[in-house]
């Protein structure tokens, strides 16, 4: 038995492995140029890119591993990337709902001191109603009413912040379900 090999087979055999080495560079270069370029890493991406067949990939080991790494870290980002987005937001949505409240909590302490001014004036309305003449009554009375219109234009405003307020639990109850439930993807294998 002779173990070496023909001058042509031992040529067409390196022919063959040098020809198998530049497809794996190709290969691993088209994988970096996806990356930088953010594109999905696939079998049929990576096989256009570096101009080889999807059977060379499946079928070289060292070409399928690094497909299989370059989508595995794609995926890794990909998830650090959407957690990252959905805290932000729960962040954006807790300062809204902080904003609310303290919003609705200025109003109620407005609508309150409005209510107060109110009837401290009908109070000296009373007390003073004999000494006063038309006009200073009219002038009371104009500034009642508009003191009236004030109070329902802030008890609206106290309605509309209560329900932003409302909306914006309802939101961060739905981020923190939607944050949960990225956290278990994330620690599920």
């Amino acid at each position: 038995m002779n173990t070496v090999p023909e001058p042509r087979t031992a040529a067409a055999l390196a022919a063959r492995r040098s020809r198998t080495d530049m497809a794996l560079l190709r290969v691993r270069e088209s994988i970096v140029r996806l990356q930088r370029e953010k594109a999905q890493v696939s079998v049929a991406a990576v096989a256009r890119r570096a101009n080889v067949s999807r059977t060379f990939l499946y079928a070289n080991p060292e070409a399928r591993a690094a497909i299989a790494t370059a989508i595995a870290e794609a995926g890794d980002r990909k998830t650090r990337t959407l957690v990252e987005q959905d805290d932000e937001r729960e962040a954006t949505w807790r300062e809204r709902a902080l904003n609310a409240e303290d919003a609705l909590k200025a109003t109620q302490a407005e609508v309150l001191a409005q209510r107060t001014r109110i009837d401290e004036l009908l109070g000296h309305i009373r007390d003073l109603q004999a000494e006063w003449t038309e006009e200073a009554i009219q002038r009371i009375t104009t500034e009642n009413t508009t003191l009236k219109q004030r109070v329902r234009q802030l008890t609206a405003d106290n309605r509309t912040l209560d329900e932003r307020l409302k909306a914006a639990r309802s939101n961060l109850r739905f981020q923190d379900r939607r944050v949960a439930d990225l956290e278990a993807q994330i620690t599920s294998p």
